[in-house]
């Protein structure tokens, strides 16, 4: 066992059990495409590493915080782009939390409260948004980005400190 300073990233798709009752087979062939044509290159310029997948999500760590956040804002706006043309009841969208944190590094797997607080976040994520920490907001600000034009206090049940979330759109200067 490792233990270390990570960004942690997970993702859950919204409505999945709904959007599977409608359209099973067209849902997991767009979730592969999706998968096969954003997320994965995605991942791979942002220099991320997905440790699992579920069938509607996945939990992924990243060296650098502003790396996570990059990338789950490019995720976010091409699955925005991709399937505006679906009914907005089918459409694939994506809930995104983000924390940086101490993490447990264990036979090819992450463990530990940040993985816990990542998950969190992204159930306070708005569909097709991302929720991060403050230490993430920080740690993108003080690099010169500015990701997120607001900070919105979200409530919690983590002694973590505040969170915040966005549109998932990077804020030009």
């Amino acid at each position: 066992m490792e233990r270390r300073l990570a960004a942690v990233l997970v993702a859950d798709m919204v409505g999945y059990s709904r959007l599977m009752e409608t359209d099973e087979d067209g849902i997991l062939a767009r979730q592969k495409t999706h998968r096969r044509e954003v997320i994965d290159p995605e991942m791979s310029r942002h220099r991320g590493r997905i440790i699992k997948t579920t069938g509607d999500g996945m939990l992924a760590e990243f060296s650098s915080a502003q790396d996570a956040v990059r990338c789950a804002i490019d995720i976010q706006t091409e699955m925005t782009q991709r399937e505006t043309d679906a009914d907005e009841q089918r459409r694939i969208k994506y809930r995104v939390g983000i924390y940086l944190g101490d993490i447990v590094f264990d036979d090819n797997d992450i463990f530990g409260d940040g993985v816990n607080v990542a998950a969190r976040l992204e159930g306070l994520a708005e569909p097709g948004g991302v929720c991060i920490s403050y230490i993430v907001h920080q740690a993108v600000n003080e690099q010169g980005q500015k990701f997120f034009g607001t900070w919105v206090d979200k409530e919690s049940r983590t002694s973590r400190g505040p969170f915040g979330s966005g549109s998932g759109r990077q804020m030009r200067q």
